[in-house]
């Protein structure tokens, strides 16, 4: 994985396509806010902020108020990696958030996504 590059991606560019991929199966916008408020602890404002500003990933996570307890719950392959292997702090929780979006595309019920 090119971590540099990853990290300076603009949070704002790729948010469109996690909304695409729910939307395009049957989901919502709403349900993405809520998947990585849950995740990274943003409010919708404060989620919102990152976006207008156009933070990078790195940025993005760096300033979450509070990754959710329950992260490590999060377990499986996405991208070909397995995400509770992956050592990289930064590049574990992008990958979480793939993986709870790929989830929410799946069809998987909220419950189940947010790990409760």
């Amino acid at each position: 994985m090119d971590l540099a590059r990853v990290y300076k991606m603009s949070f704002a560019g790729v948010y469109p396509h996690y909304i695409l991929k729910a939307t395009k199966k049957g989901r919502t916008k709403e349900e993405v806010d809520e998947i990585i408020c849950w995740l990274t602890g943003y409010n919708r404002q404060g989620l919102q902020k990152q976006i207008d500003t156009k933070v990078d990933f790195q940025t993005f996570f760096e300033q979450a108020p509070q990754m959710n307890p329950n992260v490590s719950k999060i377990t499986g392959v996405i991208c070909g990696y397995r995400v509770e292997e992956i050592e990289d702090d930064i590049m574990r929780k992008v990958r979480y958030l793939d993986k709870l979006v790929d989830e929410l595309a799946k069809g998987k019920a909220m419950e189940k996504i947010l790990r409760k």
